[in-house]
């Protein structure tokens, strides 16, 4: 439930079409295939595979945070009555025995668009961790957790890094999910590669937020080729 330098700008003022992505999905719609950061040197204390891990079936945790409300749609707007992201995170849970947990934030970000992009890009650049409304207080029976979030400005929400840096991650796996509008999964493996003490890292998943109600065989896919299903 859908800048840095020139790019930066560029997403700043295109906010209205990267932020606003951010309130959307993943990979570009030339190209179905998530766009992971699997591959990359993680900087933190995560450790990044890319083999599925054929013990992935233990219990799994999906947590997810979503906005509804006003949304980036292909350049213009739309109101949302879900959010792009729990709408994702319904198709993974109705496909995935797993359990659900929805962050909230204790201030709710508001309903118009432009207000949560300003909002937003105030809290990456003070490097904020807004508060969360009924923290989960431990992740210990969880083998496997999905961080579910949109894109905003290149990034997951802060609010995804106040929920990582609360928990211990120490022998979990990892596996981003993001929604956008054209930034694909952005930086959501090097933040949660920071935030997720002792996690290890593995394949993302990244859907287009305006596609995301037709996600369901993209989700089956990346369900099976990462081993959770």
């Amino acid at each position: 439930m859908n800048a840095i330098s020139t790019r930066r700008t560029l997403l700043r003022a295109a906010l209205v079409a990267t932020a606003g992505a951010a309130l959307g999905g993943c990979a570009s719609p030339s190209d179905p295939r998530p766009r992971g950061r699997d591959d990359a040197t993680m900087q933190g204390t995560a450790t990044v595979a890319t083999a599925p891990n054929s013990s992935q079936a233990g219990r799994v945790l999906l947590a997810y945070f979503s906005r509804a409300g006003e949304n980036y749609y292909y350049g213009g707007r739309r109101n949302l009555a879900v959010g792009n992201t729990e709408v994702l995170a319904r198709i993974i849970a109705g496909r995935l025995h797993c359990d659900v947990h929805r962050i909230e934030a204790a201030d709710p970000y508001p309903d118009d668009y432009d207000a949560t992009v300003a909002r937003n890009v105030r809290e990456q650049n003070a490097d904020a961790r807004p508060a969360i409304d009924g923290p989960l207080p431990s992740i210990d029976r969880y083998n496997v957790v999905l961080l579910a979030s949109p894109i905003w400005n290149v990034r997951p929400p802060m609010i995804m890094s106040t929920f990582s840096e609360a928990l211990d991650f120490t022998g979990k796996i990892v596996h981003p999910v993001v929604t956008y509008a054209v930034s694909g999964l952005g930086a959501a493996a090097e933040d949660y590669g920071r935030a997720c003490r002792g996690a290890t890292l593995r394949d993302g998943l990244a859907v287009l937020g305006e596609t995301v109600a037709d996600a369901d065989p993209q989700v089956a896919t990346w369900l099976t080729r990462t081993g959770l299903a």
